[in-house]
């Protein structure tokens, strides 16, 4: 699963090493072009994307996942849903704009958030510098 999704790059990545992909966007446009590049690079049997606005929360679909990937979007009401929508073992992958070594503003993290936010998770990696902060986390294989 990718949230915000943009034009699919990830999403297709993902697909031509043997994912199965479920992304959204609130674009029509990037998702259309997502789907283009899906088609390109024939990998359209294994990418779905549709156009929801995260606002209204995660879809409804799909339920536990073995990945979600949310790349340089952020929105920390969605964190606890994110964390749920994995299977036991899944991965999650987050990155997002953030306070520590960069500017401040509405569209950053506070050093430390994605950590605090995912801490119920096995973290493998984390880091935060140069105005960026990333996570990749696992959920407990009997979760």
């Amino acid at each position: 699963m990718e949230v915000a999704c943009g034009r699919g790059e990830a999403s297709v990545w993902l697909a031509l090493r043997g994912f199965e992909v479920w992304a959204f966007d609130v674009s029509p446009v990037a998702i259309e072009a997502a789907r283009r590049l899906a088609d390109r690079y024939r990998v359209a049997d294994r990418c779905r994307f549709e156009v929801h606005d995260l606002d209204e929360g995660l879809p409804r679909e799909p339920r536990d996942v073995d990945l979600l990937l949310c790349h340089m979007f952020r929105d920390p009401a969605l964190y606890g849903a994110m964390a749920q929508r994995l299977r036991p073992g899944g991965i999650l992958a987050v990155a997002i704009l953030s306070e520590a070594g960069g500017s401040t503003g509405r569209f950053r993290g506070k050093a430390g958030e994605l950590r605090e936010a995912f801490e119920e998770l096995e973290i493998l990696d984390e880091g935060e510098a140069d105005g960026r902060a990333w996570i990749v986390a696992r959920a407990a294989p009997g979760a």
